[in-house]
């Protein structure tokens, strides 16, 4: 299984004041931290490496997390240092913990898919980069993708159109010549590098059916709490 890269290093400000004092890797959702529901499903679907792109308290997340042998994968660590690198330099920076290929997924997203075959996608159609994508019509937020068989047309992080019926479901393969043009240690968003991809025919889509969690609202914690309640017997 590819290494998966957490981006975590957000500072949450839409969840003031819950977030605080503690960094929103670590909110506590029906007894545990997020980041455990995290790994937990990183390792049941068969993920063996995981880096946390991390920054804001990052050692309070790096001091309870530990080298990950608890939770059946290996975790290395990329902090941003005194510059917040954003998601894109954040990738950039942690290239040397992550190989030729690799899944990001966001920091307070939960995700209940089958891995594997977005891997397998992933290779089969030969693009250099890949997003998942779900038939979102604006239930959860702004749909923001427009997909056609396997390819993203179009994607706009900011902006949503009549044609966008599909959203970025939170999970992306990359390959990391992709990044290595950029230079080490200056803001970059992921977002922007997608918009650019999708415009020349670079990002390949894959949809999938099961809907996106996420703890970046208060909404999205009660549904993501509801969620755990529901499935407790077999997570």
């Amino acid at each position: 299984m590819l290494p998966v890269a957490i981006l975590a290093g957000g500072l949450a400000t839409r969840l003031h004041p819950l977030t605080d004092e503690t960094p929103k890797a670590l909110i506590e959702i029906c007894g545990r931290p997020f980041i455990e529901w995290q790994l937990q499903l990183l390792s049941k679907e068969g993920t063996k490496k995981v880096v946390l792109c991390v920054a804001h308290k990052s050692e309070m997340i790096q001091d309870f997390v530990g080298d990950g042998r608890r939770y059946g994968v290996e975790i290395d660590y990329s902090h941003d240092g005194l510059v917040r690198l954003g998601t894109g330099g954040a990738i950039r920076k942690a290239l040397p913990l992550l190989g030729e290929a690799f899944m990001v997924l966001y920091g307070d997203s939960y995700l209940p898919i089958d891995y594997g075959t977005v891997e397998k996608n992933f290779y089969s159609i030969g693009k250099p980069a890949m997003m998942t994508v779900y038939q979102n019509n604006g239930a959860y937020d702004s749909s923001n993708v427009v997909f056609d068989r396997n390819h993203v047309l179009k994607y706009s992080k900011g902006s949503s159109h009549i044609e966008m019926t599909h959203i970025d479901y939170g999970l992306s393969v990359f390959n990391s010549s992709l990044f290595e043009k950029y230079p080490i240690g200056s803001p970059l968003d992921i977002g922007d590098i997608c918009t650019d991809l999708s415009n020349s025919g670079l990002l390949a889509g894959y949809e999938v059916h099961e809907r996106f969690y996420e703890i970046g609202s208060r909404k999205g914690i009660e549904d993501f709490s509801d969620y755990i309640e529901r499935n407790r017997d077999v997570l």
